[in-house]
């Protein structure tokens, strides 16, 4: 039986492909994204989120903590992440909320239950189900067989990727795949090792092999004040899909702060504290440049 982590399945989405759709969150991403707006996606394994603000310190997490992990000073709960277990006793016993494990392990057909309870709207709409993460091909054997799931049942199929990973991977994955959300974040390998802790070139690399192949697919760009929003590194990145056969567009994602939170949940640094989102104007200007290499562009 093929299992995986996901941490989140998002019903009635409309952001992660045509129509409405279902997306499927699975944990682990091999990238460190300064600006990622998911740290709970990037470590595979489970992980202990908790959210202050609906902590009424009851204590009830206290004494189901077996492992001795909490505590209580001066009117606040802590948690000694190095002695948690992620048993889920403390989850399991907050009715607040305060506390959740992200992260369980599901079997394909747990999946595809959920999944196919909105058939219906993904045949009104044109929708269908997006793999998104973290990073899917970091779980190439769970996110293959939800992929044959999903045809199977006739589904429209998209995997939203960083194209990360050994193209053997992504040649297994896809003849079931209708349309790759492939992220683009920068073209100069040094400045992509520094900002997202990898090289690009198997990146670059698999994104072009997938093209000359005759795949749909529609390239997002997060637009990051002091990264990447520059005109040369806008320029770079037109130049590049500008050459790609079978584009279908460039998606020019604004960078915003919406996950700043989720750090403090985890016990984690933000990278980027002090960066804040690039201004409509512009946005705009950014999607001109790339217009300008005969590209179609939307921003969002």
């Amino acid at each position: 039986m093929i299992t995986g982590n996901v941490y989140d399945i998002m019903r009635f989405s409309t952001r992660d492909g045509p129509g409405i759709r279902t997306t499927v969150f699975l944990k682990g991403c091999p990238l460190s994204c300064w600006w990622c707006h998911n740290p709970e996606s990037q470590s595979v394994a489970p992980q202990l989120m908790f959210r202050p603000n609906l902590c009424n310190q009851c204590l009830t997490c206290l004494s189901v903590c077996e492992a001795g992990a909490i505590s209580a000073s001066d009117g606040a709960v802590s948690t000694d992440l190095d002695k948690c277990t992620l048993c889920e006793a403390c989850a399991e016993a907050c009715y607040t909320g305060a506390r959740e494990i992200v992260g369980r392990e599901m079997t394909v057909e747990q999946v595809m239950a959920q999944v196919v309870r909105d058939t219906a709207f993904y045949d009104e709409s044109g929708g269908g189900v997006t793999l998104s993460g973290g990073e899917p091909l970091l779980q190439r054997d769970f996110s293959l067989a939800l992929l044959q799931a999903c045809k199977a049942r006739e589904l429209h199929t998209a995997v939203d990727t960083s194209g990360f990973a050994p193209w053997q991977v992504l040649d297994s994955l896809r003849p079931y795949v209708d349309l790759f959300l492939y992220d683009l974040k920068l073209i100069d390998d040094a400045r992509h090792r520094i900002f997202t802790g990898v090289s690009n070139k198997l990146i670059l690399r698999n994104l072009q092999s997938l093209a000359e192949r005759g795949h749909t697919i529609a390239v997002r760009v997060p637009i990051v004040p002091g990264i990447n929003d520059d005109d040369e590194t806008i320029r770079q990145i037109g130049t590049f899909a500008a050459a790609l056969p079978r584009l279908s567009g460039v998606s020019l994602l604004p960078y915003h702060q919406a996950g700043v939170e989720k750090y403090r949940r985890l016990h984690q640094a933000y990278q980027l504290p002090d960066t804040r989102p690039p201004s409509d104007e512009r946005m705009f200007e950014i999607a001109y440049i790339l217009q300008g290499f005969g590209l179609q562009v939307k921003i969002g």
